[in-house]
């Protein structure tokens, strides 16, 4: 707890996992710059450690080198947090991978590690925070999906179907946690300048994504932290059991923009 005017501050606490890089690291950030505490998760731990030093903080920061697929390793994780800093008010279940191959290459192995990752993962940290949350009084979770949820894609078959069960997974959670003051909401990006994105994203893709966002361009990384701290927030206290598509529009568009604005659409 800090002092303010003479009255004791509760100081909240969230958790982002997938946060040693990406929207997971501006997530954290947002956090840390409204007053949280936060707990950063991730499987890599050499970028993970990397990512708390540069942050400097580490009196309202803790790594966590977790796999999120791993039950035994994700209440550890979150008994880790409980110990630390007493309570859990916000969890953003970002940590996720993927693949990119047609169906009929898609191996076994790959589909069910993505499921893992990706669907399992939230299961297991809602599951663990939850009974943190109620301790007092409730809190938020945001689970990030993707547009790839929303409308199919090539070589995405497990990646897209495993965020489509977010989405899912969101309502239900958000039903049935909402008699313990858990709100639950999903974010689904669209195109974001991630380092990812940077170095697999060639010319020709960029394009092509350009031509079918109407705000013709990728979403930043903070733009997407912006609105998964606005979930978390007292902010949105009447909001659950949606999806937020963050995405330029990317899924409102049908067929026609790029033609559409050479034929001058203003006019």
């Amino acid at each position: 707890m800090t002092k303010a005017d003479g009255k004791e501050q509760i100081r909240k606490v969230a958790l982002v996992t997938g946060a040693a890089r990406g929207i997971g690291l501006a997530v954290a950030k947002r956090f840390l710059g409204e007053g949280y505490r936060v707990a950063l998760l991730d499987i890599e731990r050499d970028l993970l450690d990397a990512s708390v030093k540069a942050l400097n903080d580490p009196d309202n920061t803790l790594a966590l080198h977790t796999d999120v697929s791993d039950a035994a390793a994700v209440d550890k994780a979150f008994a880790a947090t409980q110990a630390r800093f007493g309570r859990l008010d916000a969890l953003v279940n970002n940590a996720g991978i993927a693949n990119f191959k047609p169906l009929l290459e898609t191996t076994l192995e790959e589909w069910e590690r993505i499921m893992a990752v990706n669907l399992t993962g939230p299961f297991l940290c809602t599951k663990a925070a939850a009974p943190l949350m109620r301790e007092h009084g409730g809190g938020a979770i945001v689970n990030i999906a993707s547009i790839s949820a929303l409308r199919a894609s090539t070589l995405r078959v497990a990646y897209g179907t495993s965020k489509a069960g977010i989405i899912h997974f969101t309502k239900q959670s958000a039903v049935e946690l909402a008699l313990l003051g858990i709100r639950v909401n999903a974010v689904a990006p669209g195109p974001v300048e991630t380092a990812m994105a940077k170095a697999v994203h060639t010319p020709a893709i960029r394009a092509d994504y350009h031509d079918a966002i109407p705000l013709n361009r990728y979403g930043g990384e903070d733009e997407l932290a912006d609105a998964i701290f606005f979930l978390c927030s007292d902010r949105s206290s009447y909001i659950t059991g949606q999806m937020l598509a963050v995405d330029g529009g990317f899924d409102a568009t049908g067929i026609g923009l790029p033609t559409l604005r050479r034929e001058g659409i203003n006019g």
